[in-house]
């Protein structure tokens, strides 16, 4: 199977040597996403903005690659500190109140540019 590199300008650039998303057959891994705006300018807001912004960029790029949130299967939750969960956890639930899937949080040490909140998912198409 051939992989294929899903690239939007719906949703930030990568800011490293990694895509936004990759497809293989009928899946789509999507990277981490952080609040940043398709523009590149960070979203430093409350965990609840930050956590719709990220929402909000891997909906793009589910849409570059051809799918959609309701076709996720998997999400792994960063966040620097766990006390935000409530809060992350009660975004997240807008954006998959039905069927939700599978999901991982954690708490870890630090995220890129000391954001609050970072996500990323497995869908298919």
């Amino acid at each position: 199977m051939s992989k294929t590199i899903i690239q939007t300008s719906n949703a930030p650039a990568a800011i490293g040597p990694y895509s936004q998303a990759v497809r293989i057959g009928d899946l789509v891994f999507c990277s981490g996403q952080i609040p940043l705006r398709p523009d590149g300018s960070l979203n430093n807001g409350s965990i609840e903005e930050q956590a719709t912004q990220v929402l909000e960029n891997i909906k793009a790029v589910l849409a570059g690659a051809g799918t959609s949130l309701d076709k996720v299967v998997k999400t792994t939750c960063f966040l620097s500190d766990m006390n935000n969960f409530a809060a992350m956890n009660a975004v997240y639930g807008t954006y998959f109140s039905e069927n939700p899937p599978a999901r991982s949080t954690v708490q870890v040490a630090r995220l890129p540019r000391d954001v609050l909140v970072e996500i990323e998912v497995i869908a298919h198409s």
